[in-house]
């Protein structure tokens, strides 16, 4: 469905290399996620998909096209939700999604747009111009922009910043059904949770680099050999009492608490031990390391 072949991207002001021999392949109806830190190269890759950036070196295929050769049919197979907010905004949110499907070509499509509208909770919002739109609104006719022509592909750029809670948690549940559809969704955030969450496979970008490229549960099933165990104690602990677990590297916590880090195959051998020993604890508490843990490690080694 998309084909990133050896793209490298250099911007002549500053002599930057953004971009550095990145390869990827995405296949029809994956929902991938695209992390990394601020200037680690995901906004230039978009932008390159998008026809913004025009890249130093590599291949480009979307859908079959070859993006310098047929740009403009790469256009009608990919939707792009920016960053950016910026629009003309002396039109109303109906006005600019006509306009767009203009765009396209696209015409009698109020249905669908009608649809869009209040899947994205905007229906009311149609007549106000976008100059009017919260900052969280404007992310969400974004969406509606990117999908009015119905891509096979929709790229989204951080498209939960400056949603409140309960907004990005309907976008997580429209940004699902629309998956389960057949599209094929990219998502760039630095909402972790939210990669954790929605995608199933996890692509890591640093330095121009991609770093890490697995499906989520491999991925986080790799960096699960250890685990965090936190002991509820009733009364204040001294850390001399646990020199026993010392190989699980105690520590206390807000004083009745006792966190140890294990590997999985040791949890038997410490609840045995702390048993030997007649600690009578509260409650007990095993965590795997999420998502964003693993992009932490992976990210400083």
């Amino acid at each position: 469905m998309l084909s990133i072949k050896e793209v490298s991207m250099t911007y002549q002001k500053g002599n930057k290399e953004a971009l550095k021999d990145v390869s990827l392949n995405i296949e029809e109806g994956e929902f991938t996620a695209l992390l990394g830190q601020n200037g680690a190269g995901k906004s230039t890759l978009i932008n390159i998909l998008a026809g913004n950036v025009k890249k130093t070196k590599g291949a480009v295929t979307i859908g079959g096209y070859d993006l310098d050769k047929k740009e403009l049919e790469t256009k009608k197979i990919i939707g792009i939700v920016p960053q950016d907010t910026g629009y003309d905004f002396i039109f109303t949110v109906d006005e600019a999604l006509k306009k767009q499907s203009g765009y396209f070509g696209i015409k009698n499509n109020k249905a669908y747009v009608d649809e869009l509208l209040e899947a994205l909770y905007l229906t009311e919002k149609r007549n106000a111009r976008l100059r009017d739109l919260s900052g969280g609104m404007r992310r969400r006719f974004l969406i509606a922009k990117a999908l009015v022509h119905k891509p096979k592909i929709l790229i989204l750029d951080e498209p939960t910043a400056g949603v409140d809670i309960e907004m990005r948690h309907t976008l997580y549940d429209f940004l699902i059904k629309l998956h389960e559809s057949g599209t094929t969704i990219i998502l760039t955030t630095h909402y972790i949770e939210e990669a954790e969450k929605l995608c199933k496979r996890i692509v890591i970008i640093d330095g121009g680099k991609i770093i890490a490229d697995e499906p989520k549960e491999e991925l986080m099933d790799a960096f699960s050999r250890e685990v965090i165990i936190e002991v509820h104690f009733d009364a204040a602990l001294d850390l001399s009492d646990f020199e026993f677990l010392k190989e699980y590297h105690p520590q206390i916590e807000d004083k009745t608490r006792l966190q140890l880090k294990a590997a999985k195959k040791d949890l038997t051998k410490v609840f045995r031990q702390l048993s030997e020993k007649n600690m009578e604890f509260t409650n007990l508490v095993v965590e795997k390391p999420k998502l964003e843990d693993i992009y932490l490690n992976i990210i400083n080694r």
